[in-house]
């Protein structure tokens, strides 16, 4: 069945960098658009950023755009969502999420916490 895995969150400094990634099973994964979300303490979850399937098309939040990238290895079934200039407003759990014949499929997610 369809697996998603965040892992890569923790704690880092406001201006550091982090990156996040999400292992993926269960379906043809190189044939699937991928998309991040995050979701802070008290908030609905948001989008963050999303990547076609051979990773020639790119969104971002407006929010992101500048800071973060997406990108993915249909080798190794691999999302990743590299964070730079991290800010203290961008805490939150991040999902990665797959639409699969249907339905949405969402990971556990990975806590990010911007912090001094």
């Amino acid at each position: 069945q369809v697996q998603l895995v965040e892992s890569g969150g923790g704690l880092v400094q406001p201006g550091g960098s982090l990156r996040v990634s999400c292992a993926a099973s269960g379906f043809v994964f190189s044939s699937y658009a991928m998309r991040w979300y995050r979701q802070a303490p008290g908030k609905e979850r948001e989008f963050v950023a999303g990547i076609s399937t051979v990773g020639g098309s790119t969104s971002y939040a407006d929010s992101v755009k500048g800071r973060f990238t997406i990108s993915r290895d249909n080798a190794k079934n691999l999302v990743y969502l590299q964070m730079n200039s991290l800010k203290p407003e961008d805490t939150a759990v991040y999902y990665c999420k797959v639409y699969h014949r249907g339905r949405d499929y969402w990971g556990q997610g990975t806590q990010v916490t911007v912090s001094s």
